[in-house]
């Protein structure tokens, strides 16, 4: 059973920056593709960024030049590094896994909240 533990969300101002934290408990090396999520209350799950197998990375329009996906395989660890955060990227972030090439993400993490506000 594949386990993903995010963590690093918070409180932070307009301006700022936070990096999240995604714990697996195995080789993350065996997916297909990881990448971060967000949720609004009331709106639909955004992804915000992912890489594949191959290093191939995505950015929602949202977020770009301003987050950056990352990963240590030999930690088994991956981060969304935030900066420039505006009072729109509240929500809370999931961490998530796919198995396969196709289909959808197949794991996925508790969540962590950040909250951007003054």
């Amino acid at each position: 059973q594949v386990q993903l533990a995010e963590s690093g969300g918070g409180l932070v101002r307009p301006g700022g920056s936070l990096r999240l934290s995604c714990a697996a408990s195995g080789r993350i090396s065996r997916f297909n593709a990881m990448g971060w999520f967000r949720r609004v209350p009331g709106k639909q799950r955004e992804l915000v960024a992912s890489f594949s197998r191959t290093d191939d990375t995505m950015y929602a329009d949202s977020v770009k030049g301003r987050f950056t996906i990352s990963r240590d395989n030999a930690k088994n660890m991956v981060y969304l590094q935030m900066n420039s955060l505006k009072p729109e990227d509240s929500a809370v972030y999931y961490c998530a896994a796919r198995q396969y090439a196709i289909g959808g993400y197949d794991y996925w993490g508790q969540g962590t909240p950040v909250t951007v506000s003054s």
